[in-house]
């Protein structure tokens, strides 16, 4: 509710009409497909990200040793994130063009860096499935097999 800015899932859309900031929602659909009916109060990610260009300027230098996330009670740094980042990625043998797989919430800071700081400080990539909790495994090895998974967090 206080955030500034929330991205959810269309599991999530009812929690995500707490925030009184900006809202996107995300169909999850094959191939970035947009909502067939877009959530009232939302942007739809598919019609209004894929035309901005991958760059990033910043208004102003980051400053290492500024608070730059809360996550699980705790707070850190930009340079307390990328090092743990690393060090995740380490741990998992993440390198450059290495693939992800994580199941893990976004709530955590093991659902965060291995699904999104790890794989980013390496020049890796993350592998995102919803329902990854339906899977047997026989379903989890083809998954990891056909999106070429280097890694896997559950």
């Amino acid at each position: 509710a206080s955030a500034d800015l929330v991205v959810s899932g269309p599991d999530t859309l009812k929690e995500a009409r707490e925030c009184s900031g900006e809202r996107v929602a995300l169909s999850l659909q094959p191939l970035g497909g947009r909502f067939r009916q877009l959530p009232e109060g939302f942007a739809d990610y598919a019609v209004e990200v894929p035309s901005q260009g991958d760059r990033f300027a910043p208004y102003s230098p980051v400053d290492p040793e500024a608070p730059a996330l809360t996550v699980g009670g705790v707070e850190l740094t930009s340079a307390e994130v990328v090092e743990r980042a690393h060090a995740d990625a380490a741990a998992q043998g993440l390198g450059p063009g290495s693939r992800i797989l994580s199941g893990l919430p976004y709530d955590s800071w093991e659902g965060l860096s291995y699904g999104l700081y790890a794989p980013l400080a390496t020049g890796g990539s993350v592998v995102l499935c919803r329902h990854l909790d339906r899977l047997d495994e026989k379903g989890l090895a083809g998954r990891q097999e056909s999106e070429r998974v280097t890694a896997t967090t559950l």
